[in-house]
């Protein structure tokens, strides 16, 4: 059989993963290019891993085996749920399911043609149904399902047994 891999090892993965993440999306903006809302709301379990995954990996070193498990299924809940709300961005952005709203609906009517210059002038809206960037041939939106996927399971994993939890 082969050698469980550290919990240490799989906080730091899901460390690294999130850093260039969320890096690659700042030099994405950089470029200027904005994300959408359902984009912002992605970003959130990569965030919320810059804080997780340390612990999860510390506390796994010091012996705090609950404590590494309930960081560790955190870590993977809030994956999860980020591939879920990539699924649902991705249909979004293939017109299979309608967007918010606020990226993805009908522009809302001004009352009048000074209303319309003003929000023409102060609002950029960037749709959550049009993606402006494709890499081998999948969006970010789809990119992301695979990349939280696979962070969900990874922290799944570290959040089993407690063999794995003892090194």
């Amino acid at each position: 059989m082969g050698r469980d891999v550290s919990p240490r090892v799989i906080a730091a993965a899901i460390f690294a993963v999130a850093v260039a993440a969320i890096g690659g999306a700042w030099a994405y903006e950089s470029l200027g290019y904005l994300p959408c809302e359902l984009c912002y709301k992605e970003r959130i379990p990569y965030y919320a891993a810059f804080v997780l995954a340390p612990l999860a990996g510390l506390a796994a070193q010091t012996g705090r085996a609950g404590l590494a498990r309930a960081t560790f299924l955190l870590l993977s809940l809030l994956f999860l749920a980020d591939t879920a709300l990539s699924i649902y961005h991705s249909g979004v952005e293939w017109k299979i399911f309608a967007g918010p709203s606020d990226c993805s609906g009908p522009l809302s009517s001004a009352a009048s043609m000074d209303d319309f210059m003003k929000q023409l002038q102060t609002v950029k809206v960037v749709r959550c149904d049009t993606p402006t960037l494709w890499v081998l041939g999948l969006t970010l939106a789809n990119w992301n399902v695979l990349i939280s996927g696979a962070l969900a399971l990874l922290a799944a994993i570290g959040a089993r047994g407690k063999a794995a939890l003892s090194r």
